[in-house]
């Protein structure tokens, strides 16, 4: 493909385009599955974040918890990314993940979501996959 051709590219409507993604941000909330089945209805899939610079963007897209596109369902303490890849870069609030804390309230929390109301780089948080959040989608540019 021409360079030129790949700089080009835009966003649908309603979407953010930063560096060579789009991402929609999706004010109905509902569990990190039904998310990540929305996003996939749309083209895109639940946002994998693999630089500073995309963490602190998607720190300020909103002031909303919104689901993230990690989880360690298939093996507890097993974090791993939507597309398969392990986790290497990481923004865990301090202490967590913590998997609830063993306190039964907040069940298996095996999903995770960035709690962008702290404005902190460092602002992922496990949480149970039923719990309802907004969550963020994204596809290539």
């Amino acid at each position: 493909m021409d360079p030129l051709t790949q700089w080009n590219k835009t966003c649908p409507a309603g979407w953010t385009k930063f560096n060579c993604s789009c991402y929609f941000l999706f004010t109905e909330t509902g569990s990190w599955t039904e998310g990540r089945q929305d996003c996939r209805t749309r083209g895109a899939d639940l946002v994998v974040i693999d630089s500073d610079e995309e963490q602190t963007f998607l720190s300020n897209l909103t002031d909303a918890n919104v689901w993230i596109g990690l989880t360690d369902e298939e093996q507890e303490n097993t974090w791993k990314w939507i597309d398969g890849t392990p986790l290497t870069l990481s923004y865990w609030e301090k202490n967590q993940p913590d998997n609830g804390a063993g306190q039964a309230k907040w069940g298996e929390e095996d999903c995770v979501h960035i709690r962008t109301g702290w404005k902190t780089k460092n602002n992922w948080n496990d949480r149970s996959c039923r719990a309802s959040l907004h969550w963020i989608c994204e596809k290539k540019a």
